[in-house]
């Protein structure tokens, strides 16, 4: 596929920097290299995260055998053309969220705490995105259809996420619709208004004791992020923005009712691609709905929300259509993937193997909301040192077996964790240094998960 990137929007460092006097420096960025020097750069790293609510029908999703000779589920079948670079994980689970079904959502992506009086901490892509934000025009991309975020800031706060396929493509490729100058003073009083909060906050730190002070490093943290993404955005407003071709646009330029289950899933994964092609970010999350809710898919005779299916109370009929919608869910996944695959990066490299991508829930078996042995699937990346074609199963082990004959037996299993030192956190760790996060800790890990 030809690098449709062409070389008009590279420009000089010191144009890019004109106007802006001392107020930033501004880094080394993709577009101010030479074309040559660009093609001979190491492909940058980058990592996605796609959330589906509710849990899934584990009955059919559930793969049994562990290692690389194993069976694809029902539900994950549509994932077997992508064998070679997916790795399908069971036995994993987050111990803030035990029996808080309602906040799964929540801690997907940041392995807090969640009791009543709990703050929420930083979720992974986050944590990824001070590091890869440097050198991007966007710190990161937050998509959810229903505009609530897998994303958290180190201060707990949720991001906002987009919803609409064209407010996302503008967002993205279009330049201010007040004009750049009027973008820059908006910019610049924001930055004022840190400044001033910040010389305020240090006045008051000298009167607080030790566990206020813990609080206000927290915010001071939340402040200095806002205030660096505030900075960048000022730089990246003299840097033209990639032209984008007009096949690319008509695909993803445009909004699709959410009732086109298919056709929304297909553009916003086509989003994805796009903005990582275009190195506009390179950390991106996309949660296709909420735990009290999830996309009907009308287009296969489902009337239903995935919150709906899920509470089937062993109904065979709700059960089937809980399958058709995880099998669904996974075959747009799998779309994302070949997408991956035939797209090239600045440098000529086809996606997948600069791109780690993380597909599942934060429940298992949605009726009761198990929330122990969660749904994950860990795709690309094939250049980040992951072995892939296997079932990484960590229940293995710790269990008499899969059962899938005697439900009973196997929802418990969704409920309680066979291995109890198996933390989710444990792989979102794994991601992050993969990603250039120098931590040996995120969230409650208690180790590495071993993906090489």
């Amino acid at each position: 596929m030809a690098n449709f990137l062409s070389q008009s929007w590279r420009m000089d460092r010191r144009q890019a920097l004109r106007g802006l006097g001392t107020c930033i420096s501004l880094p080394m960025l993709n577009c101010m290299l030479p074309a040559h020097a660009a093609e001979e750069a190491v492909s940058p790293k980058r990592a996605v995260f796609v959330y589906i609510p509710n849990g899934v029908n584990t009955l059919d999703f559930q793969i049994t055998e562990a290692g690389e000779n194993f069976k694809f589920s029902r539900s994950l079948s549509p994932l077997e053309r992508h064998r070679s670079v997916v790795t399908p994980i069971s036995g994993l689970h987050h111990p803030g969220g035990l029996g808080h079904h309602h906040n799964c959502q929540k801690i997907w992506l940041t392995g807090g705490q969640v009791g009543p009086t709990d703050r929420n901490t930083i979720s992974v892509d986050q944590r990824i995105a001070q590091v890869t934000s440097p050198h991007t025009r966007f710190h990161s991309l937050e998509i959810s259809n229903k505009g609530e975020s897998l994303a958290w800031t180190a201060d707990g706060i949720r991001l906002p996420g987009m919803s609409r396929c064209s407010e996302i493509f503008a967002h993205l490729f279009e330049e201010p619709k007040n004009g750049t100058a009027a973008e820059r003073r908006a910019l610049r009083r924001k930055a004022s208004v840190l400044d001033a909060n910040l010389d305020e906050v240090r006045a008051l730190e000298q009167k607080l004791g030790v566990e206020d002070k813990g609080r206000l490093n927290q915010y001071l943290t939340a402040v200095r992020e806002t205030e660096i993404r505030t900075r960048q955005a000022d730089a990246w407003l003299d840097v033209p923005r990639p032209k984008i071709p007009e096949s690319a646009r008509k695909r993803t330029d445009r909004d699709i009712p959410q009732a086109q289950a298919g056709e929304y899933f297909r553009t916003v994964y086509d989003l994805i691609v796009l903005a990582l092609q275009t190195d506009a970010t390179r950390v991106a999350t996309f949660s296709s709905g909420l735990e009290g809710q999830g996309l009907a898919i009308p287009e296969l005779g489902i009337s239903q929300s995935r919150h709906e299916l899920s509470h089937h109370n062993g109904d065979p009929g709700h059960m089937e259509k809980l399958t058709q919608s995880d099998t669904f869910s996974v075959e747009q996944f799998s779309y994302f993937l070949s997408r991956l695959k035939e797209t090239q990066d600045l440098n000529g490299r086809p996606l997948i193997e600069t791109t780690m991508s993380l597909f599942g829930s934060g429940m298992a078996y949605g009726h009761s909301h198990g929330n122990a042995n969660l749904p994950l699937v860990l795709a690309g990346g094939t250049g980040c040192d992951i072995k892939h074609g296997r079932h990484l199963d960590l229940n293995q082990g710790h269990f008499d077996g899969y059962n899938l004959d005697s439900p009973g037996q196997h929802y418990r299993l969704c409920s309680r964790p066979a291995n109890t030192s198996a933390h989710m956190s444990n792989l979102l760790l794994g991601i992050a240094r993969r990603m250039g996060v120098e931590t040996d800790q995120f969230g409650d890990s208690n180790r590495e998960l071993e993906l090489a």
